[in-house]
């Protein structure tokens, strides 16, 4: 069985109607992201960051995975399939793919304020309980805050992420600009004969040494077109 790897971006949960941060009338506009997704921003109004991350939350109960994700989570029938995402949802999962790396955290979990990659105070939370509070505590007595890679923190899941691209036989990038280190530095370690695909509407400037086959589509039309070509090797 070949081992196929993805990794995935916020153009994957677009069609499913997850806000990007980047696009026009994305979440920066309304936010600067240095005040919710930086630990400054968060030591200077935790309240806001916060509150911020339940909204996000909230909006999960609203969508659904797309054919993307779909189509992903059933080609591990035909391949050893690992997902590494830069997506902080939880909609592969729902999809039903099994091996999923999340590089940026998990919206669905909460931590230390303290430590924040210490698992034993790492929470997965249940859908009632998406709405967290300051004075919510962490095992270590901290304040709870959200389980996501803020900008200037270290990436943890990199490494493990590397091992998995290392191995790739196919190197599937779908929904990401390629601009978001280290995950963009993921191209560098695909083996010199892996076959990379990248599936994305807009055109993308794929500045490599790999041969790249882009697909100009969607996530969904853009999976079901990655599967025939695959299925016609």
């Amino acid at each position: 069985m070949k081992n196929l790897v993805v990794l995935s971006g916020a153009g994957m949960s677009a069609e499913s109607g997850i806000s990007t941060f980047r696009d026009a009338g994305g979440l920066w506009e309304k936010y600067p992201v240095m005040q919710v997704a930086s630990a400054e921003g968060y030591a200077r109004d935790p309240e806001l960051v916060i509150n911020f991350y339940n909204e996000r939350r909230k909006e999960l109960l609203k969508v659904k995975p797309n054919g993307g994700h779909i189509g992903l989570a059933e080609m591990e029938k035909d391949f050893a399939m690992t997902v590494v995402t830069q997506n902080v949802d939880n909609l592969h999962e729902q999809a039903g793919s099994s091996h999923v790396i999340h590089l940026h955290g998990e919206l669905t979990k909460v931590c230390s304020s303290r430590d924040p990659y210490n698992p034993h105070y790492v929470k997965e939370l249940k859908p009632d309980e998406y709405e967290i509070r300051i004075g919510d505590k962490a095992g270590d007595g901290s304040q709870l805050r959200p389980f996501i890679v803020w900008f200037g923190e270290a990436v943890p899941e990199i490494e493990t992420a590397i091992k998995y691209v290392e191995k790739a036989d196919i190197f599937v990038i779908i929904g990401t600009s390629m601009n978001v280190y280290p995950a963009a530095g993921l191209l560098n370690y695909v083996p010199r004969e892996a076959e990379v695909y990248l599936i994305d509407p807009k055109p993308v400037d794929t500045h490599s040494s790999h041969k790249i086959h882009v697909i100009q589509k969607g996530a969904s039309e853009g999976v079901k077109k990655l599967r025939t070509l695959l299925k016609s090797e």
